[in-house]
Parts: structure tokens; sequence; C-alpha cells
């Protein structure tokens, strides 16, 4: 007699949600952060005003996060329940098609008619919203928006991110600042983009150099352009 033992299979798509807005959160607070130091440090200014700059950049931007993620999912989540209460409406006023609805989409997953009808009506028995959701509108629970959670993730993440290119403005003067920052600014972004890519189980050198590439051109351009205005002021 066989016993079939269980077997349990790690995925990752549970992390879709908090995974995505914690890596733009962080990596969004170490860029803006840090472009925003070297700017203003290219442009000739002194240790208080970089650190004033620096935290008041961090506070506003963890905020801008927070606001533009809670909204952007709010929206998303809005219209995931429209389109749930428009399949309940359905279900109630017309059963027989939406299970030939159901069906039909069984079929063209490769499933038979006479299969598919009997699965379609096993589903529906059981939860049929819950099988319209999943099947017909691709709305799973690992992947429903939720607006407070990604608001927080965001701002949070932008925070810690912010706050490592401020504590190099606080240890080093100006004039080092300009050597110490890009590199170190280079070295936390790999660090981000491989930490992620490994929790995502993607490759990890490509986002590494994926996340430290936009990161150098981001800081390249800001020094540049306060260092322009600095030689007008």
């Amino acid at each position: 007699m066989f016993h079939l033992r269980q077997h349990h299979e790690k995925h990752r798509t549970s992390r879709i949600a908090w995974l995505r807005a914690a890596v733009l959160g962080a990596n969004d607070g170490i860029v803006s952060t840090a472009s925003l130091l070297l700017g203003v440090a290219a442009a000739g200014a002194d240790s208080g005003t970089l650190m004033l700059t620096g935290f008041a950049g961090l506070v506003a931007g963890a905020m801008s996060m927070a606001a533009g993620e809670y909204v952007s999912v709010s929206s998303q989540a809005d219209i995931e329940r429209a389109d749930i209460e428009i399949e309940r409406r359905e279900l109630a006023s017309n059963p027989l098609q939406e299970h030939e609805e159901l069906a039909g989409i069984y079929v063209q997953r490769g499933l038979d008619k006479e299969l598919a009808d009997q699965v379609a009506g096993q589903l529906m028995a059981h939860d049929a919203l819950a099988a319209h959701s999943r099947d017909e509108l691709g709305l799973s629970p690992n992947h429903r928006a939720r607006p407070l959670l990604a608001a927080l993730s965001s701002a949070s993440s932008f925070a810690v991110g912010g706050a490592l290119p401020l504590m190099l403005a606080l240890w080093f003067a100006p004039p080092q600042l300009l050597s110490v920052m890009p590199l170190a600014i280079l070295l936390f972004l790999a660090t981000l983009g491989a930490s992620a890519a490994y929790a995502g189980g993607a490759p990890v050198l490509v986002a590494a150099l994926r996340v430290a590439f936009w990161g150098a051109a981001a800081m390249a351009l800001t020094a540049a352009v306060g260092h322009s205005f600095g030689l007008l002021l």
C-alpha cells in the first residue's frame, strides 16, 4: 500500500505586494536623499544646510510615498470591489449564464466540455463568487490591494533608506562627502537590489546592477546640476 507524503512548495507570490512597496520605498529613499545631498553639497553648501536639506527631504519623501501608495492602491482596491460587486449581481440574476462562462474558461485551459461543466458546477456550489473572482477576474487573495499596508511599507522603507545617506552627511564634511557618498550609496543600492531579488527568487546579480545603475545616473545628474548652480551663485 502506497502512502503519499505531504508535499509543500514554497512560493513567493504572497510577497509581491509588500516586497514591491518596501523595495520601491527604500530605493527611492536612498536615491532621492543621496542625490539631494550631493546636489546641495556640489553647490557649495555647508554641513548645517546639508543636514537641514536632507532631513526635510526625508520627511517630505516618506509622506509623499505614503500618500502616493495609499491613493494608488486604494484606487486599485475600489476597482476590485466594483468588479466583485458586478459578479455578485450577475450570479444572482443569471446563474446559468455565469456557470457556462466559468465552464468556458476551463475549456480554454484544456479541460473537455463535460469535465469543465462538472468543475464549474462543484466550484460554484462551494463558493460561486470566489470561483468567478479568481478564474474570471484574476483576483487572488494573495494579490488583493491593501492600501494601508502599502502606504506604511513605503513610508517606513523610504525613511530607512533615506537615513543612510543622511548619516553619511552627518559623519563627513561636504568636500569629503562628494567622494564618499557615491561609493557608499552604490554599495547600499546593490545590496538592496540583491536582497530584494533573493527574497523574490529572481537573479541577484542582474537586480543589483540594475538598481545601482539608475542610482548612479540619478546622483551624477543631480551633482552636475548642483555644481552648475553653485558656479552661478
